[in-house]
């Protein structure tokens, strides 16, 4: 349809939605209208109505589809039929009537500081330019916080040194500044000193492969979930596991949810606030392992 396709530009140059997110919202339109197609109903938007999409979403939990995947989808579609009412190509909408499945609420996969410390302190990385990047890795996801595609999009004149400080570029274009420690600067330092010795070209991205190309979203995962494989048999072994560990550490020693919603980048309270669950389920623990009366 040429509405998804207007919508699609509209996400994409717009609301600067990221390209993950446009992809995402773009595959879901495209499955819901194969739906309708493979239903033989009509494809035209105002003869839409809110059972097909209801019957559209039962299926997927029929299919097995976790309820918080299907929610990411009537939020694409609620996205869309609501730009839709506001070119004027509906006169009304039907995702009004359209009920999202309740999720249960999961709490943050984290690895324990003790053995992130490990890690990063004791475990062997191997000489030389790639187990410089690799460290550094690991050192910048776990010791800021910041998820894969803000790593995958740093400069290196994001790394401003005379202030001890990263300019990070997050979800829809919004910039942060995140402090550096001395330790981090001194790793970076050393790392580029090692990048100066294989062919850049014009590359001026943080992190490369030892040809000098641009790292990978996948590349990024292998590296992470290489080394927490040396300390963790968990299943999660992914760079938001890292974010959820930083984020998990910082409430643990006492940083306020305000100062951590700052950093992470997050757009409200409520995302940040996940994070006191796991710090409950820590102190429920300590308080029953203490208590004189506990069991």
């Amino acid at each position: 349809m040429e509405a998804v396709s207007n919508f699609v530009d509209y996400l994409r140059y717009e609301k600067r939605f990221s390209e993950h997110t446009v992809i995402a919202y773009q595959n879901d339109l495209k499955q819901f209208t194969a739906f309708l197609s493979a239903e033989g109903d009509s494809l035209v938007l105002t003869e839409i109505v809110a059972v097909q999409i209801r019957s559209w979403l039962v299926k997927l939990l029929e299919e097995g589809i976790e309820p918080r995947s299907v929610n990411r989808k009537i939020t694409a579609l609620k996205t869309f039929f609501k730009y839709a009412l506001k070119n004027k190509w509906i006169t009304s909408n039907p995702m009004l009537k359209v009920v999202s499945p309740k999720v249960a609420k999961k709490l943050p996969v984290y690895v324990a500081a003790e053995r992130l410390d490990f890690l990063l302190d004791r475990a062997e990385f191997p000489a030389g330019f790639e187990g410089l990047r690799d460290h550094l890795i690991i050192e910048l996801l776990y010791g800021t916080g910041m998820r894969r595609a803000e790593l995958l999009g740093l400069a290196v004149e994001d790394v401003d040194f005379r202030n001890k400080q990263l300019k990070v570029t997050g979800k829809r274009n919004k910039q942060r500044i995140i402090p550096l420690f001395d330790h981090l600067i001194a790793q970076v330092e050393a790392y580029l000193k090692e990048r100066e010795q294989i062919n850049v070209g014009n590359s001026s991205a943080l992190f490369l492969d030892a040809k000098g190309q641009m790292l990978y979203p996948e590349k990024i995962y292998r590296i992470v979930r290489k080394y927490l494989s040396l300390i963790s048999t968990q299943s999660k072994r992914s760079p938001h596991v890292l974010r959820h560990s930083f984020a998990t550490e910082m409430l643990n020693k006492g940083a306020d949810l305000n100062s951590i919603k700052e950093i992470l980048g997050h757009a409200n309270l409520s995302a940040t606030q996940v994070y006191t669950h796991n710090s409950i389920e820590k102190l429920r623990e300590v308080y029953k392992k203490a208590h004189p009366r506990g069991e």
